[in-house]
């Protein structure tokens, strides 16, 4: 069934007895692998930091109305999506073939969340930093688009993680067969996935390869000061970081 876990890196050591009669220690390393998301909440970046490697899967499938070219902001009127304008020419198109079709759309986001977050406590202090990124985005690649803001916003909480692509391993088919044999190529002894993998992730086959399976709990997140009452969790993280500034991460698990 796997292990239940609350986000937080633990480094993991596993002793072992070498012919000389003395302890060797061998870290144990965690691996995740999700589809990028377009300015993710923060359970997202909670498991960034909770592994050793995060491995973006953009060769399988781009799915339609999902989180992999939108997110939801607080606004006056209410919960507002932001969505990249993207071409879907065929049902099996894969993500890392996913391309945006107005140009404009970054500006435009860009102004939206000006204009929403502008009274935010901590918006002035990342505005600059935003700005630059939205408005220098030249790629029309969505895998690209959203990896620049996961680097980014990574980078402003301290997250260390190594992200690298499924695109750069051959590594099989089998919904489950795949996942195990990325994380073996990167030698991986843990793998963490989030709870709605458990309808279709085949915990047998992770036990067979040797490779144990953690499930993150994305149970009981702090609420925070907000904008636009009530409080809802399902938003960018961008909300977090516009309204807690540098205690962002005191409002996170995994820190």
């Amino acid at each position: 069934m796997g292990t239940v876990v609350s986000p937080g890196k633990i480094i993991l050591i596993l002793s072992r007895v070498n012919d000389t009669g003395t302890s060797n220690q061998i870290a144990i390393k965690k691996v995740a692998i999700v589809q990028s998301n377009y300015i993710p909440w923060k359970g997202y970046f909670d498991l960034i930091n909770t592994v050793d490697e995060f491995i973006i899967y953009d060769d399988v499938q781009y799915t339609k109305n999902d989180w992999r070219n939108r997110n939801k902001i607080k606004t006056v009127q209410g919960m507002q999506w932001l969505t990249i304008p993207v071409y879907q020419h065929k049902l099996n198109q894969k993500i890392k073939e996913t391309k945006v079709y107005d140009k404009r759309w970054a500006l435009k986001h860009w102004r939206t969340l000006s204009q929403n977050y502008g009274k935010a406590p901590y918006f002035r202090n990342y505005q600059d930093l935003f700005e630059e990124l939205y408005l220098a985005i030249r790629t029309e690649y969505l895998s690209e688009i959203n990896y620049l803001f996961l680097r980014a916003i990574s980078g402003l909480l301290g997250i260390e993680t190594k992200i690298s692509w499924s695109s750069d391993f051959q590594y099989g088919c089998g919904k489950t067969e795949r996942l195990i044999n990325l994380v073996k190529l990167v030698k991986g002894q843990v793998y963490v996935s989030g709870p709605a993998a458990r309808d279709y992730l085949d915990d047998a086959l992770f036990a067979e390869a040797g490779i144990d399976l953690n499930w993150m709990d994305y149970s009981g997140y702090p609420e925070y000061h907000q904008l636009y009452p009530p409080f809802e969790h399902q938003v960018s993280i961008l909300d977090l970081i516009f309204n807690e500034g540098p205690q962002a991460r005191n409002f996170m698990k995994s820190f």
